[in-house]
């Protein structure tokens, strides 16, 4: 180790004579055969530097670096060390991601559960990772979390795990950490009677809210979330389960300003068609309390099921549809999304263009700074006439050279060159990579 280091020193003191050269003085009054070993005595570096080195190693780095002294053992187990940790719990025959040491976790569980506060579990696709993180979870009896996350990188391997399971090992720290400020729970078996408990712990930290596909959660545990948590500003939900009563919860006097609510649009059941509908009132009582709100939708439905959205005017921000959306619904977001700042269309059914629908929401989003076209047509001119009524405020234009349709006026050899005119920057159509 010091063989190597020795080398890496050597290099630091050539680059810092290179490029810095001292005054001879200061050279007469310094002892060389002492440099090295002075430089090298890592020893005696001060806990708050070898703690800030350690801090930017990977785990098991830090690990093998606590075996090489007793002061850097002692700066392994500083709590300051221990106050961010991701477990990562992964089965070897179906990841290649390793996982955290058994060993390890009962150390921290042990001797670092009262310094832990903000907390990650990133779990594969087995039902096994997801039931050693609520083991985990579970025995996080003495802890002082702020920020917990539930991550699956695969499929949401937390919803194959015994619901009484997952309830009770989350509740170990609902119910024990009095300061949760965010939780990521989304894809997960966590249901109404927990959430109360949540509130019941954390009602004057909790600030954001994540817990889309959440099937065993309906609107009473998010609307008494709503009432008990004055300070909640963030949430992401299913559009299942947000109400008139939620809105109306969230613009209440006493509750802060909404910063962000996402909402997960998807059919509950397949073959789903009729979705409810919110009251353009409960909107706009949202939106007096919390005029700066972002409202971002994803929408994950077929063309039939868009029925019950955007007949009136809905207080939308940003819209993304991971599906094919028709000429219809793309007429009314037009008419009545006025707040409208980002616009994502992955698909449409291809047998017409889109260009009056387009130049529509050109015309009446005044806030529309951001569009994303892909699997649709629109001819050239009708998008050159696009950008020119949006003009510079477009910040992020991403289109697939496919959807651009050539016309009598515009070739694909022209469009650019016009487009970047009224963009007033260099712009080219998205092309898929040919390999």
């Amino acid at each position: 180790m010091k063989r190597n280091n020795l080398s890496v020193v050597n290099k630091i003191v050539q680059y810092s004579s290179a490029v810095k050269q001292p005054k001879v003085g200061f050279y007469s009054s310094l002892n060389h055969t002492h440099l090295p070993a002075v430089l090298l005595d890592w020893g005696s570096l001060p806990h708050y530097v070898v703690l800030r080195i350690f801090q930017y190693l990977p785990l098991i780095d830090r690990a093998r670096a606590s075996s090489v002294c007793k002061k850097w053992n002692e700066v392994f187990h500083i709590p300051d060390l221990w106050r961010k940790f991701e477990f990562e719990l992964n089965q070897s025959a179906t990841s290649y991601f390793k996982s955290t040491h058994p060993d390890l976790i009962q150390q921290i569980i042990k001797k670092h559960a009262t310094h832990l506060q903000y907390v990650s579990f990133k779990v594969d696709s087995s039902t096994e990772s997801a039931e050693a993180a609520c083991n985990i979870l579970s025995q996080l009896v003495n802890c002082s979390i702020q920020t917990l996350g539930l991550i699956s990188t695969a499929k949401p391997s937390f919803m194959n795990v015994s619901k009484s399971h997952f309830v009770s090992a989350l509740t170990v720290v609902f119910d024990n950490s009095k300061s949760l400020s965010s939780i990521k729970i989304e894809d997960t078996p966590v249901d109404d009677p927990s959430l109360k408990i949540l509130v019941a712990n954390n009602s004057d930290t909790l600030r954001l809210l994540k817990m889309s596909s959440c099937p065993h959660v309906s609107s009473d545990g998010i609307l008494c979330v709503a009432d008990r948590c004055q300070g909640l500003r963030e949430l992401a939900l299913n559009y299942y389960i947000l109400s008139d009563e939620l809105l109306l919860a969230l613009s209440s006097e006493t509750h802060v300003n909404l910063e962000h609510l996402r909402i997960d649009v998807v059919s509950e059941n397949p073959g789903q068609i009729e979705f409810h509908s919110i009251k353009k009132q409960s909107w706009d009582a949202l939106i007096k309390h919390s005029p700066g709100v972002n409202v971002v939708m994803y929408f994950f439905l077929y063309e039939e099921e868009f029925e019950a959205f955007f007949k009136e005017e809905t207080p939308v921000t940003h819209l993304y549809f991971g599906r094919s959306v028709s000429k219809a619904v793309l007429g009314r977001i037009g008419l009545n999304c006025p707040r409208l700042v980002e616009l994502v269309v992955c698909a449409n059914n291809g047998l017409q263009t889109l260009d009056t629908q387009l130049i529509c929401i050109a015309e009446h989003c005044k806030n529309l700074t951001a569009l994303g076209l892909s699997e649709c047509e629109v001819s050239c001119s009708a998008f050159i006439e696009f950008v020119r009524l949006c003009g510079k405020r477009l910040t992020q234009l991403s289109v697939m050279e496919e959807v651009l349709i050539p016309d009598d006026e515009y070739s694909l050899d022209k469009i650019h060159t016009e487009v970047s005119k009224y963009l007033g920057r260099i712009w080219f159509p998205d092309v898929l990579p040919v390999w």
